[in-house]
């Protein structure tokens, strides 16, 4: 059977849009050059707004028992301990933000989980098939695949480039890749084993008079693995015993001994931005459309959050459209949307990792530091005439809700799964196709009739809501519309 969807890549980004389809009924095909699954560590911060995702895909569980949080950074300047340092300050959990605390956890235990949830539906990754070329009409994509069986052709109604930096999908769309990469730079990062250290804490091991400029080791779950951030002078190649050469300079001490490189690879400050996302029936997302430096952690997640904008919305134009209760959206509109939506949040998002990166090459103290707006919770697609607290294009807040019966259920709940959904403040509203409706009434009413009380009125509150206000969250979370029954006005 031919499928609807081809997704060339099956990284994080791959694998999300692919359960994300999957899961909405789409054919879905998922091939990758690779010869094996990847094995390392790469993106290993996982943001709070990539944890709600994974809520709603049915993987947090799992990525939450293989994960840890940010272990604290122990510095050491010319072999003496200096300070402790996060790059976080945990945060409490609040009825708004169940998930307010980014984890850790390898890329490649990352895409493990991913695949193992793409398998409950019965798809699988093709190893050792790559994209070779494609072409595309008003109807399609006809793409040639080179697999351990020889050439293949492919007949798709869309295809996704999931496929990295040197994406083929972006190559033979000739879409001009901008930005810049610096040669200048050069970083090895790696995942090494040094059982000398306590794996409870990451260390920064540098000379008084150049903090900032040394090495990294950040323990990474499941393991005894660190990995290793060190600078790169000149062209030398990285072996196991320039990397302990490194370690013993820095660190002042001999005891430590290195294992090999389990996983390793050269990075160059490389920040580039696809000048479109969209090219009639091929779409481009995660590092195939933008790549981000290491710094920040952002690359991975907005990678899996333009997956995540992009499943339902293909679901939706494979269908013919969406009505979602405001203004009916044909197929290319509804596509559109998408490169409308993440160019814009990939752009503000390299600026935020690009800014920190030049901290860390300024040698600036503040360089480690990880505020909110690393944690994605805030991206909106609010258009800019748009005011309020809670708006159009902005994310959808969690909060408690109470059954008749006394059980709790959350929204997050409410939202989970390839629906769209309506909530009505005391009042009703009545389901559709693929819309569900819910009732919520304030804490101090009773519940009947199927409607839920809002528990200490934080739904209404984090809503900006009142009697009679309406709104319509999208599959992915973010708010399609809202209406609000207006005061009658003062006489």
């Amino acid at each position: 059977m031919s499928p609807q969807v081809l997704i060339a890549g099956a990284g994080p980004t791959g694998l999300t849009l692919a359960i994300d389809l999957a899961r909405r009924g789409v054919e879905v095909r998922i091939v990758d050059r690779a010869a094996e699954f990847f094995a390392g560590s790469r993106g290993d911060g996982i943001q709070p707004r990539t944890l709600e995702v994974f809520d709603d895909l049915g993987v947090l569980d799992a990525v939450r028992a293989a994960a840890r949080p940010p272990a604290p950074m122990h510095v050491y300047l010319g072999g003496e301990f200096a300070t402790e340092r996060r790059m976080f300050e945990p945060r409490e959990a609040t009825p708004a933000v169940p998930y307010p605390n980014p984890l850790m956890l390898g890329q490649s235990d990352t895409e493990r989980l991913l695949r193992d949830r793409l398998a409950d539906f019965g798809v699988r990754v093709e190893l050792s098939t790559a994209l070779a070329d494609f072409t595309q009409d008003g109807s399609g994509v006809t793409a040639t695949l080179a697999g351990p069986g020889g050439p293949e052709t492919v007949r798709a109604d869309y295809l996704v480039g999931a496929d990295g930096g040197r994406s083929t999908v972006r190559r033979v769309l000739g879409i001009p890749f901008e930005g810049t990469t610096d040669e200048s730079i050069r970083m090895l990062l790696g995942d090494v084993r040094i059982d000398a250290l306590d794996h409870t804490y990451g260390y920064w091991f540098a000379e008084p008079d150049a903090p900032m400029t040394g090495i990294a080791l950040s323990p990474l779950p499941g393991g005894r693995l660190f990995q290793f951030a060190a600078p790169l002078t000149d062209d030398v190649e990285p072996t196991r015993a320039l990397l302990q050469s490194y370690v013993e300079r820095f660190t002042h001490r001999t005891d430590l001994r290195i294992g090999e490189l389990a996983w390793s690879t050269v990075w160059r400050p490389n920040v580039r931005l696809a000048q479109r996302f969209r090219d009639g029936r091929a779409f481009l997302a995660g590092d195939a459309a933008h790549a981000h430096p290491p710094t920040g952690g952002q690359g991975m997640n907005t990678g899996i959050q333009d997956a995540y904008n992009l499943g339902w919305k293909l679901a939706a134009a494979l269908r013919g459209g969406l009505d979602l209760g405001n203004a009916p959206l044909g197929p290319d509109a509804l596509l559109d949307s998408y490169e409308t939506e993440r160019r814009a949040v990939a752009a503000r998002v390299l600026g935020i990792s690009t800014g920190l990166m030049e901290k860390h090459v300024a040698g600036d103290e503040d360089a480690m530091r990880r505020g909110p707006e690393t944690q994605q919770l805030d991206i909106t697609y609010r258009t800019a005439d748009s005011s309020g607290p809670l708006v159009s294009g902005d994310r959808a807040p969690d909060a408690p809700l109470r059954r008749a019966d006394g059980t709790p259920v959350r929204l997050f709940d409410l939202f989970r799964g390839p629906h769209a959904t309506l909530l009505s403040f005391d009042g009703s509203g009545p389901n559709a196709e693929g819309i569900e409706a819910y009732s919520i009434i304030g804490p101090g009413a009773t519940p009947s009739d199927g409607r839920l009380v809002a528990v200490d009125g934080h739904a209404f509150a984090d809503y900006a809501a009142g009697a009679g206000t309406r709104v319509l969250v999208r599959p992915d979370g973010y708010v399609a519309w809202r209406t609000d029954v207006q005061p009658p006005a003062a006489r």
